[in-house]
């Protein structure tokens, strides 16, 4: 039987860069700053959210033309709140794990164990270019990826650990004070077949792209059937980019504008830059290889998640996704403060008794 301690779990990103979330014109009344984001962390946590996820961004570019590091953002909206869970991003490559794991115990131990690591495999080879860091081959870029994972598990877990690796070598390295159990959860991002593989062995969480029901339930089995098979578990979180509205048209009506008012060119370059993502995938599935343009105005495919329309639809929806095998949406908003509490006051609470509705049911099958 399902229980509530089972219930969907609700992430939004942290608008830790400028631009919003949407490459358009429209108006976002979305903050970048440190304030800003202080007071959202405070109200998702009052509205039912369970976690916000930290991005990592180098360099100026659609829309973001500033940038504040993750890690240490991170940390000061744990410390701006009590129970809220923060998963900051880090990037193989420009981070070792020996500082990752160093930062992320620290946090763990300053903040009663509330914060989590997304490693993140790829994101703009301008970026590495710029900053001089090479880049690696789509499958070779999850090789490291998982590597990481292991080294982070590794010195979190063991003294004396040992690791002899093609991207990571420890000898005898012993961390001190290790994180406070439980462990920081780890998650990663993909849709590839190289991305699904590497969490069915390594990872505690796998973010997919906004997608249906239909295709989220295909990653979905094909990464659990491997999990299983690889005595792992792993959980499923999926993007999407939320507009409540009171009526399905005023929703629908806002999308058409954030749409219309999409820059093309930045749309565009973004479009070039994330070949080097999923496309580059040997299978073509990976991230944003299927993405229209339109799909890409929302950087992580979010429209493709349909949570469109009023909070009865949406509530529905997201029943959906969970069908599907979501443990988690991770939300993005236009305006974040006001739509965050509007959606922690008159979604969260419809999906909990639709959640609650299913368990009865299941009681009474039994």
């Amino acid at each position: 039987m399902t229980s509530h301690s089972d219930g969907l779990k609700f992430a939004y990103w942290v608008p830790n860069v400028s631009g919003g979330l949407v490459i358009s014109n429209i108006e976002q009344r979305t903050g970048w700053d440190i304030d800003y984001n202080r007071k959202l962390a405070q109200i998702a946590e009052a509205n039912g959210f369970d976690y916000a996820l930290s991005q990592i961004r180098f360099t100026a570019g659609y829309g973001a033309d500033n940038q504040h590091e993750s890690v240490s953002f991170s940390h000061a909206l744990l410390a701006a709140t009590t129970t809220l869970k923060v998963i900051a991003a880090v990037l193989p490559g420009p981070w070792n794990p020996a500082l990752a794991a160093k930062q992320i115990a620290t946090i763990n131990h300053l903040t009663n164990g509330r914060v989590a690591v997304n490693v993140v495999s790829g994101w703009f080879r301008g970026e590495f270019a710029a900053i001089g860091e090479l880049w690696l081959d789509h499958d070779e870029r999850y090789r490291r990826s998982e590597e990481f994972i292991r080294a982070l598990r590794g010195i979190w877990t063991e003294d004396n650990f040992t690791l002899k690796g093609d991207f990571y070598r420890f000898t005898n390295y012993s961390m001190k004070p290790k994180p406070i159990d439980p462990q920081p959860e780890i998650f990663q991002g993909g849709s590839s077949r190289a991305a699904r593989d590497m969490a069915s062995r390594v990872s505690d969480w796998y973010f997919t792209n906004g997608n249906t029901p239909e295709e989220i339930r295909k990653q979905v089995d094909d990464i659990q059937a491997k999990a299983k098979a690889n005595g792992h578990k792993v959980k499923i979180g999926v993007n999407a980019f939320a507009i409540a509205r009171e009526t399905e048209a005023e929703a629908r009506a806002v999308l058409d504008e954030i749409v219309a008012q999409a820059n093309p060119e930045a749309v565009q370059g973004f479009a070039d830059q994330v070949k080097n993502a999923g496309k580059a995938s040997p299978e073509g599935e990976g991230n944003w290889a299927k993405s229209s343009l339109e799909d890409l105005v929302q950087y992580n495919d979010g429209f493709r998640s349909n949570l469109i329309g009023t909070p009865e639809q949406i509530a529905e929806r997201i029943l959906k996704l969970k069908d599907a095998g979501a443990d988690l949406i991770l939300l993005g908003f236009l305006h974040f403060q006001e739509e965050v509490e509007f959606f922690g006051k008159r979604i969260i609470p419809l999906v909990r008794e639709l959640e609650a509705a299913r368990d009865r049911e299941l009681v009474a099958a039994e």
